[in-house]
């Protein structure tokens, strides 16, 4: 959602009113009224703040889509602290789930505490690069979004695909430039990550640098397997 204001905020519902996960912003609004005319309850919503975030800077980047919608069945590698887990999670609802990965102890702790307010968010505090380790937890999901500033990264995307990513599933990517290779150009590295994607099956959609929010970023979306029949007709 947007909020108009002074300034446009990018914003989503919060499914915990009245608790903010990293002391951001939350606005209150009346909901619609009940249709025997029954005051409305009130709707919160969190400020999703681009600087923080590498979803909400693609969002406000201008990015098509980033296939996470109510329901959907998220794998988050690299979830941090929980900060966009939680929006994540705001967005997918109740009937979605995020499976939040993070390797570091210290902001998995501050990952279990998001997850113990939101049903919806499955804390797995284990290495990305080791996904048989996770596999009775993770269903099939829908899209695989992956911060990780490592230099195999898109090995470790392929390899939590062939696993728990369906065929015709998405994933969105957020490369950081200096992590894979510090020496050469940004561009080259997006170039190259793109084309190592492509050797394991994805057909990648777009490509957005991160620009003004982060320096020397992109986000890459892929389709997963898309499936042959749709190309036909195409």
């Amino acid at each position: 959602f947007v909020a108009r204001g002074k300034e446009d905020a990018l914003v989503t519902l919060n499914s915990t009113p009245g608790v903010a996960v990293y002391g951001e912003k939350r606005i209150s609004v009346d909901g619609p009224p009940g249709p025997d005319g029954t005051p409305a309850a009130k709707l919160e919503y969190r400020v999703w703040n681009p600087f923080r975030s590498k979803i909400a800077a693609a969002v406000l980047g201008g990015v098509d889509d980033i296939w996470i919608g109510p329901g959907s069945k998220v794998l988050y590698i690299g979830a941090a602290a929980g900060t966009s887990v939680s929006h994540v999670s705001d967005i997918v609802g109740p009937t979605g789930a995020v499976y939040a990965v993070e390797f570091s102890h210290r902001p998995g702790r501050d990952l279990i505490n998001v997850a113990k307010g939101r049903t919806n968010v499955i804390p797995i505090i284990e290495d990305a690069r080791h996904p048989l380790k996770y596999r009775m937890l993770v269903g099939m999901v829908d899209t695989v979004f992956a911060d990780v500033a490592q230099p195999d990264q898109a090995r470790i995307v392929a390899l939590n695909s062939h696993y728990f990513l369906k065929n015709g599933g998405h994933s969105v990517i957020a490369i950081k430039a200096s992590c894979i290779d510090s020496t050469a150009a940004p561009e080259a590295v997006f170039r190259r990550e793109v084309s190592k994607l492509q050797q394991e099956n994805f057909k990648p959609l777009e490509q957005l640098t991160l620009e003004p929010y982060e320096r020397d970023h992109a986000v890459v979306i892929s389709e997963y397997r898309p499936s042959k029949k749709k190309n036909a007709g195409q």
